[in-house]
């Protein structure tokens, strides 16, 4: 079975269609038509068989012609004596066999003598050629006295209902599946971050009703990602302002171990807090830009001791603050547990691939997974931005998936980490 639901509810349609069109011409060219057909052509070969029964009683060129003005006003058959003449040797079959079967079945009952006969050469006649001593007996018959001309019309208005029923589904079917198809694309644009506010349900109730219900679940994710950002920022602002005494109570204070393990704390706490809101924050407020790749690497990798591959520069449309931090995230853990970095870039199946090898120990197949839980941290630790609070590797993810993309942790040619960030194109 296709895949798409137009090709699927086209076979449904289409498929009935078809069988009871082919039942409908079996039953009527083995019913009717064969029938009439055999018996038209019982009838001509009963005239020929009687020509040339009368024929052979007086076998002369004149009585040859009386049964030819005999037989061709009322009959329309007509007979010429080719004297010395013998039947033809090569033969050319109908493109529909079984009216030449029919025919040679017919004739081969009526007719004694050897005969040959050409439902091809004309269009409007059959050619029947009949053997006796004096030559042979030519008859040119009607093409309507031997076969059923209604058969072809039968054909005819056949393929032409079809071909307008075929036409009629397609374009009942493709206005049923547009609506799915742009309930998709807006569910696949919410996915990256994309303005949808132009996407309004349509089409069967049931397809309106799930349109309408995504609009619903679109509204309670955007009210709880602003109402998160919202509580946190509250959160943020209301312990900067201890934070902030606590910085300038320790700065007065004498330059002792005691103090500078105070400081060290206070800083990490505020480390700790701005990890946490950028978490909350989540999606974001960016709008998406369409930038040049290279660019965007340029600035990504700024300051940075990274060796960047050759790649085909072209537009990409994301979010550039956002996807910059993200990709900054990973390069600094490469950075962090490894000596050597490199950033390569490639194009595949519709899919940007930016990845960042490092030398570093890497992790296990087995805690690939858990890296990217929030506040995680591993034994062998690569799940920690620069403050240590355990959050680069799900806030990247999180921009990641906001542009519709994913990261892929997976083992480098450098004997460490490949993190390989897939962004759709």
């Amino acid at each position: 079975m296709p895949k798409s639901i137009f090709w699927r509810a086209f076979l449904i349609i289409i498929l009935p269609i078809v069988i009871m069109q082919m039942v409908v011409a079996w039953f009527f060219f083995n019913a009717h038509w064969a029938r009439v057909t055999s018996n038209l052509s019982d009838s001509v070969a009963a005239d020929v068989a009687v020509a040339t029964q009368l024929f052979k009683e007086n076998p002369t060129d004149e009585n040859a012609q009386k049964l030819d003005a005999l037989l061709r006003p009322d009959m329309e058959l007509s007979v010429v004596l080719r004297p010395e003449d013998t039947l033809p040797t090569s033969t050319r079959t109908s493109f529909f066999s079984n009216l030449d079967k029919t025919l040679r079945n017919s004739l081969t009952e009526a007719v004694d003598a050897p005969f040959w006969f050409d439902t091809t050469r004309y269009p409007n006649h059959i050619d029947i050629r009949v053997q006796v001593d004096e030559g042979v007996l030519r008859f040119i018959a009607a093409r309507e006295r031997v076969f059923a001309p209604t058969g072809y019309v039968f054909i005819f208005w056949l393929i032409t209902a079809t071909v307008v029923l075929s036409l009629i589904s397609i374009l009942f079917i493709r206005r049923q599946s547009e609506p799915i198809k742009e309930l998709a694309d807006a569910a696949a644009a919410f996915g990256k971050g994309q303005d949808i506010s132009g996407f309004k349900p349509r089409g069967a109730s049931e397809v309106r009703m799930a349109g309408q219900s995504f609009l619903k679940m679109r509204r309670r994710i955007r009210r709880h990602l602003e109402q998160r950002t919202l509580m946190l920022a509250g959160v943020s602002h209301d312990l900067r302002t201890p934070l902030t005494r606590l910085k300038l109570q320790l700065a007065m204070q004498d330059d002792t171990e005691d103090t500078r393990a105070a400081r060290r704390d206070v800083d990490e706490m505020e480390a700790m807090l701005t990890g946490y809101l950028d978490f909350a924050r989540g999606m974001g407020k960016e709008k998406p830009e369409t930038i040049k790749l290279s660019g965007f690497i340029s600035q990504a990798v700024r300051g940075r001791e990274i060796d960047v591959r050759e790649f085909e520069d072209r537009d990409i449309s994301i979010r550039p603050l956002m996807l910059k931090r993200c990709l900054q995230n990973l390069i600094s853990n490469a950075l962090k547990y490894g000596q050597t970095c490199v950033l390569s870039i490639e194009e595949a199946d519709g899919f940007l691939y930016i990845a960042i090898d490092d030398d570093g120990p890497g992790i296990p197949p087995s805690q690939r997974q858990n890296a990217f839980k929030a506040f995680q941290r591993l034994d062998e630790a690569r799940n920690q931005n620069t403050e240590g609070v355990g959050l680069g590797l799900s806030i990247s993810q999180d921009i990641a998936q906001l542009h519709g993309g994913t990261i892929l942790l997976s083992d480098s040619d450098l004997g460490g980490l490949k993190a390989t960030l897939r962004l759709p194109l």
